[in-house]
């Protein structure tokens, strides 16, 4: 390979007079000549690699906000309680896509990091800007991809609580893309709509980055969609892993639960504005009409499964203690800490018939570790708000 000479200033030039000159030079010039000489950093691959990143991008945002505003709804939001399976279906979408986006991710950063070591790192201010918005856009992608694959791992080896800088960082992630796409889609769309000769080196390229996302959605696809849970390779949790068939993430002896809940003065109590508060034991529970639901389990890091759950309906329950029908409640555990000891159930939630004080599942007694003696099973909720270990019920 024959090195092009470096540039070099003329004595005669006034100082910054050669400015112009370099802004006019090739790219491999400014670019480092001789460092980087594949043809799969150029402008077309690097669109292709970011309009599907893009699209990635935008899906786990809007999937990412529904499971956000399920678990901490805003004021003017009550979520439905059907379809059944939507949370199933916008979580599984948001983790399994969230980890198909990662090969895309890697591709895109190899193709276009020669950029990283132009010279001169700056040229002017509008210049400076443009590459800190591409360092702010880089960073968050890379925190959400890294955090996200910890999370879904159960690996907390960061000291911040994930959801909440997860969620922030998001947003900071988005704008960065609709700026950083606003800025470069003339080119970006010349380069795509522009077919070069010789396309053969880049067509393999991008395939083979296809091929890697393809299989880290196929390796993960199992732990939300049942007839794939033999290729779940990658997933943590599988469909028919765990007591009665059902997976579990926290079990009772790792929330201290485990004598309360073995308790035989265990004792279900309904409070707060009510007409009549009431006080049932277990075997009270069950001398009341039992219902069946089939439900899934949809857990946030992206894994579910259906089961077959059996126990009282919570509107029943609510009704004997004369509950008005606007009313929201607040379904506690016997969990004496931690985020999720309590969730709250709005009227479209409660008036289900589907959704149960679950005493029984897959035709047997339930679980200590799914929630024994007592626990809450609704449509359309993320597995966090599926309270274990029900020990009272809040009316306000």
């Amino acid at each position: 390979m024959v090195r092009r000479p470096a540039l070099r200033k003329p004595a005669s030039l006034k100082p910054g007079a050669w400015k112009p000159a370099l802004a006019r030079l090739p790219a491999a010039v400014t670019t480092l000549p001789g460092r980087f000489t594949s043809r799969l950093h150029d402008e077309r691959v690097a669109s292709l690699l970011g309009i599907a990143l893009g699209a990635g991008v935008l899906v786990s945002f809007g999937t990412g906000l529904v499971s956000h505003f399920m678990q901490q709804p805003a004021g003017w939001t009550r979520w439905p309680s059907r379809p059944v399976n939507l949370y199933r279906v916008t979580q599984g979408v948001h983790v399994i896509g969230g980890l198909a986006t990662v090969p895309l991710l890697l591709a895109k950063l190899w193709t276009v990091y020669p950029r990283l070591w132009q010279w001169p790192p700056v040229g002017s201010l509008a210049h400076g800007a443009r590459r800190l918005l591409v360092f702010a856009l880089v960073g968050a992608a890379l925190f959400q991809s890294v955090t996200g694959v910890l999370n879904i791992g159960y690996w907390y080896a960061f000291g911040f609580f994930f959801t909440t800088a997860h969620y922030w960082t998001a947003y900071i992630l988005l704008g960065a893309l609709v700026i950083h796409v606003a800025g470069q889609w003339p080119r970006a769309r010349r380069a795509v709509m522009t077919r070069p000769q010789d396309a053969v080196g880049r067509r393999g390229f991008l395939l083979t980055v296809a091929a890697a996302s393809g299989a880290v959605a196929l390796t993960t696809a199992g732990e939300a969609a049942t007839p794939l849970a033999r290729l779940a390779v990658l997933a943590p949790r599988r469909p028919g892993n765990g007591p009665q068939g059902v997976p579990v993430n926290r079990s009772a002896a790792a929330t201290g639960v485990t004598s309360l809940a073995r308790d035989p003065g265990w004792r279900l109590t309904v409070t707060g504005r009510v007409t009549r508060p009431l006080t049932l034991t277990l075997a009270d529970l069950r001398a009341l009409p039992q219902h069946t639901a089939r439900l899934p389990i949809s857990c946030v890091e992206g894994w579910s499964v259906e089961a077959t759950w059996r126990g009282v309906r919570l509107r029943d329950v609510l009704h004997l203690a004369g509950v008005a029908g606007d009313a929201r409640v607040r379904v506690e555990s016997l969990e004496r800490h931690g985020r999720h000891r309590a969730s709250q159930v709005d009227p479209p939630h409660w008036h289900d018939p589907l959704t149960l004080l679950a005493l029984g599942l897959n035709g047997a007694p339930l679980a200590l570790d799914h929630g024994y003696p007592c626990r809450l099973i609704a449509p359309n909720r993320p597995g966090v708000m599926q309270t274990k270990w029900v020990h009272r019920v809040v009316v306000w």
